[in-house]
């Protein structure tokens, strides 16, 4: 019987030791610098325009489109000229009624001004014709004013460029008809450019408000530019819960045209840090803490760290590790100190 017990306990041993446990593991790289972004953006005009007619009417002429560069004074739109010329023509007859008599009047007042010194009409005569004289002068002025209206009408037909630029968008064709103020086309100055990114609504807050950001063309990353924050939308927009971010250019280069799209970053420096999957971070009692694959790589140690930064999916390790050790990336509940372990073949 004593035999018997003593060959078992052997096999009750060996069932009682921890089973080796393949674990899943990464290398520990430090890195010195943060990269915010990147996020795509195009480069748009700081200042432009949506011009429009001071009237409304018919589009009769658009000589403009996307693309073409405008300058101060040239032609961009002109509206049928017909209804305000007859306005002008009108106003004209109105000034020539209201001239003939406003002259007619005067010539009234003065005739009964000299027969009043004859004492041939009354006082209440002269009083009358000096009335009417002011009124007949007071419907000339107004005559006048509508006549300058209606010259002024008649150049409101043409629409011309205010300043030097570039045709970014056309909003209406030969043919329709416009009210007054409906935007024709929009202008922009091509000197002054900038970047326009959106960001994500929760990364809009931990943006670097004063930093020098990097530009660069998605199709040539090589050309670039630095970019730095000039407006923050104060609200996210509904759809897409993102931001949308101005920034100015430094010396843009020429191949940054308007509408090209471009890509946004920033690289900082920072203390040498450790990012890892939020998967290898073990926390029990208020301890942040890792598996950590020994030399031999069979067996775990479990060791304390602290975290500069804890997100959903990633951590950033700055303290407790060292470079290129193996930290167990999964299953770290199910981890005893010192288990005997089986790694993966290659690091994730």
């Amino acid at each position: 019987m004593p035999l018997l017990l003593a060959a078992c306990q052997p096999a009750q041993e060996k069932a009682e030791a921890p089973p080796v446990r393949p674990v899943l593991y990464t290398l520990a790289k430090p890195v010195d610098r943060v990269v915010f972004g990147p996020f795509a953006g195009t480069v748009e005009p700081r200042y432009q325009s949506q011009l429009g007619f001071q009237i409304g009417g018919r589009v009769v002429a658009r000589d403009v489109t996307v693309g073409d560069i405008v300058t101060k004074g040239q032609r961009l739109a002109a509206l049928d000229p017909v209804v305000p010329r007859f306005a002008l023509v009108r106003a004209e007859a109105d000034v020539a009624d209201a001239r003939a008599q406003a002259e007619n009047a005067a010539a009234t007042e003065a005739r009964t001004r000299r027969l009043m010194e004859g004492a041939n009409v009354t006082q209440a005569q002269l009083d009358g014709a000096v009335a009417n004289r002011d009124t007949a002068q007071a419907r000339l002025a107004q005559a006048q004013s509508s006549l300058q209206k209606a010259q002024d009408q008649i150049g409101y037909t043409e629409l011309k460029a205010d300043f030097d630029g570039v045709v970014t968008q056309r909003s209406a064709e030969v043919g329709q008809v416009l009210s007054a103020g409906q935007a024709v086309v929009t202008v922009a100055r091509p000197e002054e450019r900038e970047a326009v990114v959106d960001i994500p609504e929760d990364l809009a807050g931990a943006m670097p408000k004063d930093g020098r950001f990097t530009v660069s063309l998605q199709s040539a990353p090589e050309v670039t530019a630095a970019g730095r924050v000039r407006e923050v939308s104060p609200f996210a927009d509904q759809s897409t819960r993102t931001r949308r971010i101005r920034m100015s250019l430094e010396n843009p280069p020429s191949a940054f045209r308007l509408g090209a799209t471009i890509t946004v970053s920033l690289s900082r420096p920072v203390a040498p840090r450790f990012p890892l999957p939020a998967t290898a971070i073990l926390t029990e009692n208020g301890r942040d803490s890792v598996w950590i694959v020994n030399a031999a790589g069979n067996a775990v140690a479990r060791r304390d760290v602290a975290l500069a930064e804890r997100g959903p999916e990633r951590v950033t390790v700055s303290g407790g590790l060292n470079p290129n050790e193996r930290v167990v990336v999964a299953g770290v509940h199910s981890l005893q100190e010192g288990q005997t372990i089986r790694l993966s073949e290659e690091p994730l």
